[in-house]
């Protein structure tokens, strides 16, 4: 497939507008293409895989990376399917989280080769008249129309007048930027859209868009997201990823082999038939865990993960190998506590949610008792859920 047929084909849901999108790839110019991330969470997770790939495939063609990173809109926060208002984050939480970004992105991407831009750099100089003036170019009707916006006017929840800034700032980036292709999932679809209307109303030539596939995060139920919790972080520990992967349905390995590894199409087919056929299942999620294991942290560590995985669920037995802490011998704990100091939560109330699940357990024991005092000794194990393992050593 050449390149610009995979460009516009692989893992594309949409493109608006398909004809002149055709055109300008035709045309042998360096095209602009826009992404826009707000660094709302300081890890990328599988889901923006899908996007940086096509991105990727643009590169490859020549073609000139524009990524953007949203440190202002994020103020505001993006309210594309969501059920509630998003809350605001702080300058230093944005800046923090904005520095992590580009060490993941760069195992797809050549960063060199990328503009990395940041929309603050026209919204922190802009006045309230600028802001008017910009805002003037929009439908207030189309704005409150949004799928989300309805549903929740519908159920009484809020919307807030900042939420309706968000789509209008994403698409005057498209203008600062002279974007000629923003790509984005399907949830974007309106705010790339925006981007069209503002330019043709500010004397642009509107962007062509891309939309792609969402992928559906490890509870089978939601696009995949740091905020529910149901996301495989690209910088996550080796154990983690394939553990989480070999947690998701059997009906969504198909999905995560078309949109996160880069197997051929044939390869994937071949499994999508096996599957239909039930053979093998376990199987063919192994060499997806692998798959993925291996692009993020290399062959070696994807079969140390696979041994380890098999040891703990096949076999039932405590890893060799696992994080150990000295401690001080003899002393007798509260359980919620100890797991918050030793860090394998953030709070109390969440180490108690764990424990009445039956999450924890200490050298094999399932602790069932949130109040039950836990004394240390030498070699002790503690496990929370399925993949996460400490050995207790003696402090010297």
């Amino acid at each position: 497939m050449d390149k610009n047929k995979s460009i516009l084909k692989h893992n594309v849901v949409e493109i608006i507008d398909e004809k002149s999108l055709i055109k300008r790839l035709a045309s042998g110019k360096k095209l602009r293409v826009k992404f826009g991330a707000d660094p709302t969470s300081p890890d990328l997770h599988l889901g923006h895989i899908i996007a940086l790939d096509k991105l990727r495939q643009f590169q490859e063609a020549g073609h000139i990376i524009i990524f953007l990173i949203g440190d202002y809109t994020a103020r505001v926060g993006d309210p594309s399917g969501k059920s509630k208002t998003r809350p605001i984050l702080s300058e230093e939480d944005i800046e923090k989280n904005a520095k992590t970004y580009f060490d993941q992105v760069g195992k797809i991407l050549d960063i060199k080769k990328i503009e990395i831009r940041r929309n603050s750099e026209w919204y922190q100089k802009m006045t309230l008249a600028e802001v008017i003036k910009i805002a003037s170019k929009f439908s207030l009707s189309r704005i409150v129309e949004r799928d989300d916006f309805e549903k929740r006017i519908k159920t009484g929840s809020d919307v807030r007048y900042h939420e309706g800034l968000y789509p209008i700032m994403q698409a005057y980036d498209s203008v600062m930027l002279k974007a000629d292709i923003e790509i984005g999932g399907t949830d974007q679809k309106f705010n790339l859209l925006a981007g069209r209307i503002i330019q043709r109303r500010m004397d642009q030539k509107p962007q062509d868009i891309i939309t792609l596939p969402l992928l559906i995060g490890i509870d089978g139920k939601k696009k995949m997201s740091k905020s529910l919790g149901n996301y495989i972080g690209v910088s996550e520990d080796p154990n983690e990823m394939y553990g989480k992967v070999m947690s998701i349905r059997d009906e969504m390995v198909i999905d995560y082999f078309k949109l996160v590894t880069n197997l051929e199409d044939f390869e994937i087919e071949e499994f999508e038939r096996d599957l239909k056929l039930d053979e093998n299942p376990k199987e063919i999620k192994e060499r997806l865990a692998i798959e993925i294991v291996t692009r993020f942290h290399g062959k070696k560590a994807a079969e140390k993960a696979r041994e380890r995985f098999n040891l703990i669920f096949a076999k039932k037995l405590v890893p060799e190998e696992m994080p150990e802490v000295e401690w001080k011998l003899g002393t007798c704990n509260d359980l919620p506590q100890l797991l918050v100091d030793l860090k394998f939560v953030k709070s109390k109330s969440e180490a108690k949610r764990l424990v009445a699940g039956g999450g924890v357990k200490i050298d094999k024991t399932k602790i069932e008792d949130i109040e039950a005092p836990i004394c240390i000794h030498d070699g002790m194990v503690i496990q929370v859920g399925k993949r996460k393992f400490l050995r207790i050593k003696a402090k010297k």
